[in-house]
């Protein structure tokens, strides 16, 4: 194109300046025309080159267009099924969170029924518990009294001794080889001896039980029961050692006015009156409204 421009602004010239010939333009004229010649040549060419390659463009892209349509046609094929998947996914789902929902009713009534349970249970053990702690000490009331008026062994039912014995001895071999029940089983045996007057089996029995059990609801009933037999065997000086361990060991226990009851009568038995006379008193001081209180009260009477 530049030379185009060349060639026409020296043809310009040449008319302005006037020196032009004919042979000078017919030579113009012939460079114009070899030069067009020369361009539609190449464009011809460019043509003829760029045909194959627009044609196999045209080809693939053909292809490619129908594989896009083929995907299409397949997506649109799988979409209802998808839906339809879907919409059963989803029922399933709300199927799914009713039982789920279902289930945690029951966990939650389940739930409500053993809590009420356990707190019955709860309540039961603890009225069982309080029962039984009235029944073990009325028991020791009244075997207290039976004891401390000598009419203990009276009241037992006759029976051959070997077979009272065979009995007992059973009873502490059971006690010493249970489980769940050991300290109930061992004290039972334990006292059955003391009920029998075999003060030096009980005494022996009621020890062991202490080392097993020295913190149980029975064991200041059990120490006690040490310085009862001591003191039935008349060895008031060791059954004023184990009473006074009733009081040291057990000072919150109910059996502590019974202890030192016991233990002023010991040393009233020893002939120790002053001892005596402060025990007595100590325990009508701290337990002015029970009947060791007014047991105490008389034997200070004796005394004066």
């Amino acid at each position: 194109m530049r030379r185009y421009w060349s060639i026409l602004f020296f043809i310009s010239l040449l008319s302005v300046a006037g020196c032009a010939t004919t042979d000078d333009l017919r030579r113009v004229h012939g460079d114009l025309a070899r030069q067009i010649q020369v361009t539609n040549e190449k464009i011809v060419s460019v043509e003829q080159g760029w045909a194959p390659l627009k044609d196999e463009l045209k080809d693939e892209l053909k292809v490619e267009i129908d594989g896009v349509r083929k995907e299409i046609a397949k997506t649109n094929e799988a979409i209802p099924s998808l839906r339809g998947s879907q919409a059963e996914g989803r029922a399933e789902m709300t199927e799914i969170r009713e039982q789920l929902q279902q289930i945690r009713g029951t966990i939650d009534g389940l739930r409500k029924e053993f809590s009420t349970a356990s707190s019955r249970a709860t309540k039961r053990e603890e009225e069982e518990k309080i029962l039984r702690e009235k029944l073990d000490n009325l028991a020791f009331k009244i075997n207290f009294i039976e004891n401390f008026l000598g009419i203990g062994k009276k009241d037992e039912p006759a029976e051959p001794s070997a077979e009272k014995t065979g009995k007992q001895a059973l009873a502490v071999k059971d006690a010493a080889g249970s489980g769940k029940t050991d300290k109930e089983s061992l004290y039972a045996a334990a006292y059955g001896f003391f009920k029998e007057g075999k003060y030096e089996k009980a005494r022996e029995s009621f020890e062991n039980f202490l080392k097993q059990y020295p913190n149980t609801e029975f064991s200041d009933n059990a120490q006690f029961w040490v310085g009862e037999c001591y003191y039935f065997e008349k060895k008031y000086e060791k059954a004023i050692v184990e009473y006074d361990k009733v009081t040291k060991n057990f000072p919150e226990g109910n059996k502590v006015p019974y202890a030192l009851l016991k233990e002023g009568l010991s040393f009233l038995k020893l002939g120790d009156k002053a001892s005596a006379k402060l025990l007595l008193q100590q325990v009508t001081k701290d337990f002015p409204n029970t009947s060791q209180a007014r047991i105490a009260r008389a034997k200070l009477l004796e005394i004066k």
